[in-house]
């Protein structure tokens, strides 16, 4: 009888999955199956531009001019911020205002950013009429064709070279040294100074000129500093750093004064 049972019990499980396999929808033959929505969208793909740069021999000399045109803009181009801040009113600006902000013992106000900012647009102030006479008598007259390169290059100089010797005039011993160091004889004229002298000669001028400014700017705000280092020393106070009490003192007498005005016009009038 039991085994009877096991087998009524397999021949049951037969025919339980034969009609579930009949019930089940057969695939249609010959049909494609179909796509989601989402296969059947196609993106599109984005088209990129190519970019194609060819080195080959020039057909002509004047490509070869227009080549070496392009070289020396390029190199014009990665000098200009060396040249702009030494050919230019940039460097003594930028020297004095670091010197200003030491003597008040600021450290982190203004931001060295700030200050940068400021050297360079009174640059521009002081050297816009240089650079409106470079443009006129230079940068247009190339651009429109009047003129060539080389012509450019000694119209652009010739301002700048004004500028600096202006400078120079009132003292041109930096002009006799550098002469002197290259042989040549003494110069009649500006024209008879070049231009590898007069700029190391105008570089440090600047130099000079800034440091002898920085250094006025540092005596009354040493005084300062002296006076309140005697007072606390004479109270005993020696474990208290003398520049936490001078500090406000220099900044209250430095904009009672009007400090910023005062040291923007002396340095634009330096440079007339």
């Amino acid at each position: 009888m039991r085994r009877l049972s096991i087998l009524l019990a397999l021949l049951l499980g037969a025919a339980a999955l034969s009609a579930q396999a009949a019930q089940a929808p057969a695939p249609a033959q010959g049909r494609p199956a179909v796509r989601s929505n989402q296969s059947a969208t196609l993106t599109p793909v984005p088209l990129v531009p190519l970019v194609d740069l060819r080195v080959r021999n020039p057909q002509t000399g004047r490509e070869v001019a227009f080549s070496m045109q392009v070289l020396l803009l390029l190199t014009a181009i990665s000098l200009a911020p060396s040249l702009l801040i030494l050919l230019t009113s940039f460097l003594r600006v930028s020297i004095v205002l670091d010197f200003v902000k030491r003597a008040l013992s600021l450290q982190q106000v203004p931001p060295n950013q700030v200050l940068m900012g400021i050297s360079l647009f009174l640059t521009v102030f002081i050297m816009w009429p240089t650079f409106q006479t470079m443009y006129a008598d230079s940068i247009k007259p190339m651009s429109d064709g009047t003129i060539g390169v080389e012509e450019a290059y000694r119209a652009a100089e010739r301002p700048l070279r004004l500028f600096m010797y202006k400078q120079l005039q009132a003292n041109p011993e930096n002009i006799r040294l550098f002469m002197s160091m290259r042989g040549l004889p003494k110069p009649a004229t500006l024209a008879d100074v070049p231009t590898y002298v007069l700029v190391p000669s105008f570089i440090l001028n600047e130099l000079t000129v800034a440091f002898k400014i920085g250094i006025l700017l540092y005596i009354p705000f040493i005084i300062i500093d002296m006076v309140v280092a005697s007072i606390l020393m004479s109270m005993g106070m020696i474990m208290l750093p003398p520049v936490m009490i001078s500090m406000p003192f220099k900044l209250v007498l430095f904009v009672l004064v009007d400090g910023w005005g005062l040291l923007t016009q002396q340095l634009v009038r330096s440079f007339l």
